[in-house]
This record gives C-alpha cells, sequence and structure tokens, in this order.
C-alpha cells in the first residue's frame, strides 16, 4: 500500500477568517453564549427577590446547556485508554515525553510511579509517583538508548520544533524527537504515540502538525508497519474507533486523533 500522503488541501477563506478572529482574542462560539444572558439576569432577580444576597457578578452562561461532562475528544479517549493499556501490561519502568500531567500523567500516576520528561519546567507535583526531567527530546541522547520497557508520548510529537514551548524552531524536529523517542525504547517495550491526524500533512503554525495517518512509518528506518501491535483513533467528531487496521484503507477524518501502539522487537 501507498505510505506516501496526499498533498495538502489548501485552506478556505472561512477557515483563515476565523484564524484571523482568534488571534484578536475573540472566539465566536463564546459569543453565541450570550443569547443565555436574559435567563441569568431574570434567575438572578428571583435569586435576590427570595432573599438572597449577591456579592458579586460572576455569569457563567455556557453550562446551561452542557452535559453533565465531557466524555469524549482527542484527550479523554487518548488518555484513559493508554493509562488502561499500561496498567494492563504493567511494565517495569514507564517513561513519558510531553503528555498531558493534568491528564494521561494523572491517570498513570493514580496506580504506578511514571517519569515524565519535557522540554519545559515543572513544579514539585507533590506527589511521589510523578518523577520529572527537563530534556530536549529533539536532541539526541545516547545514554537514554532502551532506557524503559514502556514510553508514551501523547499529543506532544506535532510541537516539536514550531517553537510553540521556547523550543528551538526545527521544521524536522518531530521525526527527530520520535527517532529519540523510539530509542528510549527497550528490545520488547511498547511505544504509545498519540497526535493529530488528517487527510493531508499540514502545518499550523506554530501551533502544532497534523500528520497523515501512515505517515509516521517514514519518520524512523527500524521502524514499519510491521512494528504496530494495535492502532485506535478518535474522529471529528470526538469518538473513539478501537483497534481498526490502519493499512486496510483511508481513515476519514480531517482533525481526528491517532493512537499508535508500537512494539520494538526483541
Amino acid at each position: 500500500m501507498d505510505m506516501t500522503p496526499a498533498p495538502a488541501p489548501r485552506p478556505t477563506i472561512v477557515r483563515n477568517l476565523a484564524i484571523g478572529v482568534l488571534m484578536l482574542g475573540v472566539d465566536p462560539r463564546r459569543l453565541a453564549q450570550l443569547r443565555f444572558l436574559p435567563r441569568y439576569w431574570r434567575e438572578r432577580r428571583a435569586f435576590v427577590a427570595a432573599g438572597g444576597k449577591v456579592t458579586h457578578h460572576f455569569p457563567i452562561l455556557a453550562d446551561y446547556a452542557d452535559q453533565a461532562g465531557a466524555a469524549k475528544g482527542h484527550y479523554f479517549h487518548q488518555d484513559l485508554l493508554v493509562a488502561s493499556f499500561i496498567h494492563a501490561s504493567a511494565p517495569r519502568r514507564h517513561v513519558d515525553v510531553g503528555s498531558r500531567v493534568d491528564g494521561f500523567v494523572a491517570h498513570v500516576a493514580a496506580f504506578r510511579p511514571i517519569e515524565v520528561m519535557d522540554v519545559r519546567a515543572l513544579d514539585d507535583t507533590g506527589h511521589a509517583n510523578i518523577r520529572f526531567l527537563k530534556r530536549d527530546l529533539m536532541d539526541r541522547a545516547p545514554d537514554m538508548d532502551g532506557m524503559a520497557d514502556s514510553v508514551s508520548c501523547l499529543h506532544a510529537i506535532e510541537h516539536f520544533g514550531l517553537g510553540r514551548y521556547a523550543d528551538p524552531v526545527n521544521p524536522s524536529g518531530h521525526m527527530e524527537g520520535f527517532r529519540n523517542i523510539w530509542r528510549m525504547v527497550a528490545p520488547g517495550g511498547r511505544l504509545y504515540m498519540g497526535f493529530p491526524i488528517g487527510r493531508a500533512n499540514e502545518v499550523h503554525f506554530n501551533a502544532h502538525r497534523v500528520f497523515h495517518p501512515r505517515d509516521i512509518f517514514t519518520w524512523a528506518n527500524d521502524l514499519g508497519p510491521e512494528n504496530l501491535e494495535r492502532f485506535d483513533y478518535v474522529d471529528d467528531a470526538g469518538k473513539l474507533h478501537c483497534n481498526v487496521d490502519l493499512l486496510a484503507g483511508d481513515i476519514a477524518v480531517v482533525y481526528g486523533c491517532g493512537i499508535y501502539t508500537f512494539r520494538r522487537p526483541g
């Protein structure tokens, strides 16, 4: 099967306008919440009429229409799914690179130690199961080769080399970072990767990259489809699709999240 990603589609005028508005600090989605403002004032008057005392105005308008919680989307499914994989496999040592501390890292730290690496600093979390090391994974570090039988990097590799997190600008940063992370996995160990996937490779500077789902097989010479133990993904609606055959056909998403489990031989 051809692993070459299709050319990236040109951005639409509407999308460019939306990005421009966001850069000015205006989120059109939040403007829609203003329709609940009359309800806020009605309920405030009713509260005062019933004997309540209002000391501060702090209107939260979005919750009128929200569900009980957000049980969908990239981070919800990715963080929970990979944490469950690690719980089931019970590795000797697990090292994470750049994943969300108040999501995935917290999930794993609830039942086992986890070592976290990031290009940014991290204050003491106060939890003994979380150990931190500041490290730029775009730099080759031979002393880290084969260091752990379980490694994760969730929704982080797409940022490498874009400068968003004060990291050095490097157009190939994601590939250099991936090769170094892949080297960290001991023989027989697993690597869990998660990042945005779409119809083609895109660079949304300086926010993130989006990758064709099979582009990852071009990032390292010693990695191919034979190393892929399983593939899961989150679609554009935020729904999780489990254990999908990545090579069987195209994954129909514009901005989804691919969740890859790789196994190093040995």
